[in-house]
């Protein structure tokens, strides 16, 4: 008997913090971390990062920090001291995952500051330790290895400290990258140009000269206006009339986007400020009401801003879709979208942009149909103005992809996802959180087509990359996606300790409901289903079931996952009729929000088509077997192992109703499909070849059966259902009883 592959594991492909499937496409260039007794260095520092203008030779180049950009806004500072919370919270800790860069001020203030220092600790633990960088106003670095010093040290402990792969502070020191803005030291204007050039991954004596450059060229052009002035002064006067009056415009401009920047940056942080100082904003109720509350003041007290409106629903979007709130997440996004249409027309590569993230949230409410048609228009939007080499078009491809497989749409998927990688690739020299990403994507593609040669080595590299620049749920969903893939590759161990990894990331990160820890959940609960401990299984399961309600409301697919998850354990315990009835739900769950022909229809159709087989309700599992057999072939192909699985039920149950040859002709083709992509010894195989030796039996030839029978035991009692190792045994007892030999068939007939 065959168990259907049809078994729910939860393949995380697309959840990321910023709405973007799996792109780190970071917000902030830095976020700045800072005791409330260092604000006017703080102030300072965020006035200085933002208003710098990277010199135009160096953009575009390609560095270990990416590609270096034309400024380094937008800079988040969060100016509130966090006196009594107990927790940094979701949304800070989302700010924190959003940046490039981690920015410190580092002063025995700093270092006395319990805030700061979980800031540090929390941005190591995200995977960026090497992306930290320090600004010592005060105090000495490393003071406080020495008791006499501990007073002055300028370094939190998470500074000072390495920490281990469970974020973790050790006891082995780390060496932060630091400028000295000290008198007598780097001085302020050396200082934010070490900071910068680190942040850029370019040459302190490259900016340095370029800025020594701008001050050459602004004397030059003083001493050759004073030589002009002399010969011929009324044309200059006439110039110097038009540069002025150009000159103005300039800087009209410049201040109306200094102050969109000023206002959107001092909106975000005043979400976070209390009239007590005393009122805990870390944990996660407060933070939520707080962003309610922005998310308000938005519509009322920038309506006559419009600009500024659509760009702070944009980013508030975002935010409440990292805490997995997708309902309020949609409105402000739809919102900025639409004013960002009304003011630019739909034609501009911001309007472009806030469809890609639209699109993002629709996709994750599996909202599909409408996230495809956002999705198509920024991708052309995407390629008329930024062209098809750009990120932009990247992203979009990216997007589309993700609702494209999510629809069971895999062959239309993959040509956008070797596009998106083309880029990227060319983007960056070396590796990139994004270039990641389309591996990854890549890598799941041939996944879902049963080519687990090409996806595991895929999914492998993008996990190496990812370990090296990118950590935090980036990294657990990667581990998660590898552990789906060599799992069905056989390597049960394996899978296991990656998804236990990806959990505690998850865990570490995560607070309260949230979509990300429901999947870790779900993962977790297959794991000790396949270890045997069902009842176990069976809670974790619904406790990734009530969380997944809690997120996503009564109906979702990853809900219709979990419920037939929950019908498979329920199965394995001997709880039938339970099971069926659960597989049932999730059946009529995923036809009315997948349609008729998605890869997990025909999954299911085909465990209840296998269950109902066995209960001897032959009528109702051949409509469903052949139902699941026609969505395999039309949307995987007749080669695909999925294909297969339905191919050897449906032989299953041609064998039981008597229907031999058909069945033996069956089974020896799923057993041919199968043998292609997948180990000698896999437990599908197996299936197969039993199902081809009861075929053999039915028609008498019993020389032919038995090795084929007794071979496939030892696969099947590998299976995920305890129960195919039972029907293989009675295969073969009825073989040697109706081969006339009682004692073979009396000794499988006893065994366990």
């Amino acid at each position: 008997m065959l168990a259907p592959g049809a078994h729910d594991s939860t393949m995380i492909q697309h959840h990321p913090l910023d709405g973007t499937p799996v792109s780190r496409q970071y917000r902030y260039r830095a976020f700045i971390s800072y005791s409330h007794a260092d604000e006017r260095w703080a102030a300072w520092l965020h006035r200085a990062l933002e208003t710098y203008r990277v010199p135009r030779r160096l953009v575009g180049q390609s560095t270990p920090a990416g590609p270096v950009p034309e400024r380094l806004a937008p800079v988040f500072r969060d100016r509130e001291e966090l006196s009594s919370a107990t927790s940094l919270g979701g949304a800070l800790t989302e700010a924190l995952a959003s940046s490039a860069c981690l920015v410190v001020i580092c002063s025995p203030n700093a270092a006395r500051s319990r805030w700061t220092n979980e800031e540090v600790l929390t941005f190591k633990r995200l995977g960026g330790a090497g992306r930290i960088f320090c600004l010592i106003v005060d105090g000495e670095p490393g003071a406080s290895l020495h008791p006499e010093g501990a007073d002055r040290e300028c370094f939190p402990p998470a500074l000072l400290y390495k920490v281990d792969e469970q974020g973790r502070l050790t006891e082995h020191l780390s060496e932060p990258i630091a400028a000295d803005a000290r008198k007598g030291k780097d001085g302020r204007r050396n200082a934010s140009l070490k900071l910068i050039a680190g942040m850029l991954g370019v040459g302190f004596d490259a900016l340095r000269q370029r800025e020594q450059q701008r001050q050459h060229r602004r004397m030059l052009v003083l001493a050759s206006a004073a030589l002009a002035g002399m010969a011929i002064t009324t044309a200059l006067a006439a110039t110097a009339w038009l540069a002025r009056i150009e000159a103005e415009e300039q800087r009209r401009q410049a201040e109306v986007k200094a102050e969109v920047a000023r206002q959107t940056t001092q909106f975000m942080v005043d979400l976070f400020k209390v009239s007590d100082p005393g009122e805990a904003l870390g944990n996660t109720i407060t933070a939520r009401e707080i962003l309610d509350k922005g998310a308000s003041r938005i519509e009322d007290e920038l309506a006559a801003q419009p600009e500024i409106q659509a760009t702070l629903m944009d980013t508030m979007g975002t935010v409440y879709t990292g805490l997995g709130l997708y309902p309020p997440a949609l409105r402000l996004v739809r919102e900025a979208l639409e004013r960002r249409s009304e003011l630019f027309g739909d034609g501009h590569l911001e309007v472009a942009r806030s469809r890609v993230h639209l699109g993002r949230v629709l996709t994750l409410d599996a909202s599909y149909d409408e996230a495809e048609a956002q999705l198509r228009q920024a991708l052309a939007t995407a390629r008329a103005t930024a062209g098809d080499d750009s990120a932009d078009v990247a992203d979009a491809a990216t997007a589309l992809a993700d609702v494209l497989t999510r629809r069971g749409e895999t062959g239309a998927a993959r040509p956008l996802i070797v596009e998106a990688l083309a880029i990227r690739r060319a983007l960056h020299d070396g590796a990139a959180p994004d270039v990641a990403e389309s591996l990854e994507d890549l890598g799941l593609s041939y996944y879902e087509q049963g080519d687990y040669d090409q996806a595991v080595p895929y999914l492998r590299e993008a996990l190496a990359m990812r370990r090296e620049v990118d950590g935090g749920p980036p990294l657990a969903e990667t581990l998660n996606n590898l552990a789906w893939a060599v799992l069905d590759q056989g390597r049960l161990e394996e899978a296991e300790a990656l998804l236990k990894e990806a959990l505690v990331i998850k865990r570490q990160v995560f607070q309260g409901p949230h979509s990300e820890l429901a999947a870790g959940l779900n993962n977790i609960g297959y794991v000790l289903e396949l270890n045997g401990d069902l009842v176990e299984a069976e809670q974790t399961y619904r406790n990734a079931l009530a969380m997944y309600g809690k997120v996503f409301g009564p109906e979702h697919p990853e809900i219709a996952a979990v419920l037939s998850n929950i019908a498979f354990v329920l199965y394995a315990r001997g709880q039938t009729q339970e099971a069926i009835a659960e597989l049932r739900e999730s059946l009529a769950m995923r036809r009315k929000l997948l349609g008729p022909q998605h890869p997990a229809i025909a999954a299911t159709v085909t465990s209840l088509g296998f269950w109902l087989m066995l209960q001897g309700e032959y009528a109702e599992a051949g409509q469903l077997l052949d139902e699941g057999l026609a969505i395999r072939r039309a949307v995987l192909g007749d080669e695909h192992p999925e294909t297969a699985g339905t191919m050897t039920v449906r032989a299953d149950l041609m064998v039981l109703t008597g229907q031999f040859r058909e069945g033996l002709e069956t089974a020896r083709q799923a057993e041919r499909i199968l043998s292609r992509s997948l180990p000698a010894n896999h437990w599908r195989i197996a299936a197969a070849k039993n199902v081809e030796g009861a075929a053999l039996a039915g028609i008498g030839q019993y020389a032919q059966a038995e090795p084929l029978l007794l071979t496939s035991l030892e696969g099947l009692a590998q299976a995920p259902i305890p129960q195919l190792a039972d029907e293989g045994r009675k295969r073969v007892a009825q073989l040697y009883t109706a081969w006339g030999k009682p004692e073979k068939a009396q000794a499988y007939s006893m065994l366990p």
